[in-house]
């Protein structure tokens, strides 16, 4: 951490924000009801952190205009059904949840190092908690488990089982990084951290999320060893990553010995349920309705999609597409292609938050393929990682320029009072 840093962190307003900021992750982890408290604690972090001064820089500029485009074309697609239900309201979500992406990476831009961890400690807890509530209801072992369950699935604190699962792979994969290459207190803390929330991940049995972090944490473990600056890190990352795959799997069978878990995993475990297929099934609509974006430039607006299919699109392009038109459609596939092309570089760019970068990129590249078969226009914590990603890489390439400009200061120094020395 630099000087400035340092001094930037030990001030009492400082120490106030990072509270804040802590609520504000932890309360991402308890959405059931609307407005949740997350809604509530954004707002209060946005006072905060506005009453301390917020600087939009110029590597935020894309951010905001890609979001802002996204959001215009849901703006236009909404006015022909604005009257209809929950139109109005769709769009507002989806306008808020872009404008807290844009304040996570800005809240970035000062104190760094510490606002990054402060952030994912709170997730982590909050991942903790909700595994725990999850795992307890799954078994009956609390009152009013029902209500954290959905159809023998647990969604904990969330309205969707296939919202919680993925809610846990990034605190996940930091629990992971922990444990390969950490001391000997991390590798304990890690590991029973990750195992409580890959409980969790397990019981919610989400297709999707157990996918998705198969792929982040291979994508994680792969990134972590390219960059990795020693051979000997490299042969504990690989042995530590294998260890942990081979004690995890066991556990995994351990886990389905459970009649009540084994039966309801090997229904789900099946790479197509029966409303995958057909005609109409989810990959039926998504070729139907990208051969409906020809005939609706402007889109057909927000929940309109299932008045021309039996279910919603399932898949967070053509949503974009159906609900916002071309713009909102392309603006999102822009923004994502952006974001993943322009974040690979940085993955391999030093700074003192590196290895936590890997883990948050791979956890998003983990969204972006399961966007594909599931809407993840309204995920907050999704927002969180596109905002977490802007936010380092922005702080990256400021930290860059300070630092070149700090070694070309004393030669400017020089050249500059070279003709006030003496000549001998």
């Amino acid at each position: 951490m630099t000087a400035f840093a340092a001094d930037y962190s030990a001030t009492g307003a400082e120490r106030f924000r990072l509270g804040v900021l802590w609520l504000l992750a932890f309360s991402g982890g308890f959405v059931i009801i609307e407005p949740s408290p997350y809604e509530l604690m954004t707002v209060a972090t946005l006072v905060v952190f506005a009453y301390g001064g917020m600087s939009l820089r110029r590597g935020h500029l894309p951010l905001l205009m890609l979001l802002t485009l996204y959001n215009v074309g849901f703006a236009i697609a909404v006015l022909p059904v604005i009257a209809l239900d929950n139109t109005a309201n769709w769009t507002a979500v989806s306008c808020f949840l872009a404008a807290t992406s844009l304040c996570y990476a800005i809240i970035l831009s000062n104190n760094t190092e510490q606002r990054l961890t402060t952030l994912l400690n709170g997730y982590t807890a909050a991942a903790i908690v909700v595994s725990i509530i999850a795992i307890l209801a799954y078994f009956r072992l609390m009152p009013s488990a029902e209500t954290f369950l959905f159809a023998g699935r647990s969604k904990a604190t969330f309205k969707d089982p296939n919202v919680f699962g993925p809610f846990l792979v990034l605190p996940a994969l930091i629990a992971m990084q922990r444990a390969i290459l950490g001391r000997f207190r991390d590798v304990v803390l890690g590991s029973l951290r990750l195992l409580v929330m890959l409980v969790g991940l397990l019981l919610s049995f989400s297709r999707g999320a157990w996918g998705h972090f198969a792929v982040s944490a291979t994508l994680m473990l792969m990134m972590m060893f390219v960059t990795s600056r020693s051979s000997k890190q490299r042969m504990r990352i690989v042995a530590l990553a294998t260890a942990g795959a081979a004690a995890a799997t066991l556990f995994v069978v351990a886990l389905l010995s459970i009649p009540q878990i084994a039966d309801l995993f090997a229904e789900r475990a099946s790479l197509v349920q029966s409303y995958d297929a057909g005609h109409t099934g989810r990959f039926g609509r998504h070729i139907l309705g990208f051969l409906m974006i020809f005939d609706h430039p402007i889109g057909i607006g927000p929940l309109q999609f299932s008045k021309f299919f039996p279910e919603d699109p399932h898949n967070s392009f053509l949503d974009a597409f159906m609900a916002g038109g071309w713009l909102g459609g392309f603006a999102y596939a822009a923004l994502v292609l952006i974001t993943v092309w322009v974040g690979l570089r940085e993955v391999f760019a030093a700074a003192p938050w590196q290895r936590t970068y890997i883990a948050v990129y791979a956890t998003y590249l983990g969204v972006v393929g399961e966007s594909y078969i599931i809407d993840t226009n309204h995920w907050r914590h999704y927002f969180l990682i596109l905002g977490l990603l802007w936010g380092l890489m922005v702080a990256r390439r400021a930290q860059s320029a300070r630092a070149l400009h700090q070694r070309q200061l004393p030669s400017s120094c020089l050249a500059m009072t070279a003709p006030l020395l003496p000549r001998r």
